[in-house]
């Protein structure tokens, strides 16, 4: 389905309809699995990130399929915010969406949308041990200096604030995460439709006008 003509930044080529932002030891085999394969079902083109492993640096590639997408979306869960890779990307979606109005839809997956947003409770908790791991021999290793590291808390710390307090979909212990993974999927297909049926209106547009300057000619 992804379509380059609908993105409102003419550089920037769609190649995905969806990317999923999670953290794979909290969801990859229960939510954020059943999503993905609902809209694989649907013919929806997925950046599915399947790594279970993953470095220090992150990689160009996931930047670019994050650009790449028309929508994203971001899976919250208790220890979300443990995890370096899961707040780069998050950084990458809102940057996406401050500059090329991608849509974004956060679920909270059994975490409250203000633990999130204030980092408090368990996943305050979790963001805080991250932060403590980056001793001086981390920093050195990823050239980075305390004055460039507190930068960096500070560009998490707005974008889970941003992120949150989107409109999104709660998780919890007496929801079907099944029934929310479907109402993600018909809210994704609604704006794929949109975006599609834009594009298409301004093609149509292009070539009427294309052929009232042959008949003026």
């Amino acid at each position: 389905m992804a379509s380059s003509s609908s993105s409102p930044t003419p550089s920037v080529i769609k190649k995905y309809d969806v990317f999923i932002n999670f953290r794979g030891k909290d969801t990859r085999y229960c939510f954020a699995s059943t999503l993905h394969g609902l809209l694989l079902e649907k013919n929806i083109i997925v950046f599915f990130d399947d790594e279970l492993e993953k470095g220090d640096e992150i990689s160009s590639s996931l930047m670019n399929a994050i650009e790449e997408s028309e929508i994203s979306v971001v899976i919250f869960s208790e220890r979300y915010a443990s995890s370096r890779w899961c707040l780069e990307e998050l950084v990458k979606i809102i940057e996406c969406k401050q500059m090329h109005q991608q849509m974004v839809r956060p679920i909270f997956y059994h975490v409250d949308p203000s633990s999130v947003s204030n980092q408090t409770g368990t996943f305050g908790e979790e963001f805080a041990k991250l932060v403590k791991s980056f001793n001086k021999e981390k920093l050195e290793k990823l050239q980075m200096t305390e004055e460039q590291f507190k930068d960096k808390i500070q560009t998490w710390k707005n974008a889970l604030t941003t992120a949150a307090n989107l409109a999104g979909y709660t998780a919890t212990n007496r929801t079907a995460t099944f029934d929310i993974a479907m109402r993600v999927v018909q809210e994704v297909l609604r704006k794929l439709d949109d975006l599609h049926s834009d594009a298409d209106n301004k093609n149509l547009v292009g070539i009427q006008g294309m052929l009232s300057t042959k008949i003026i000619l």
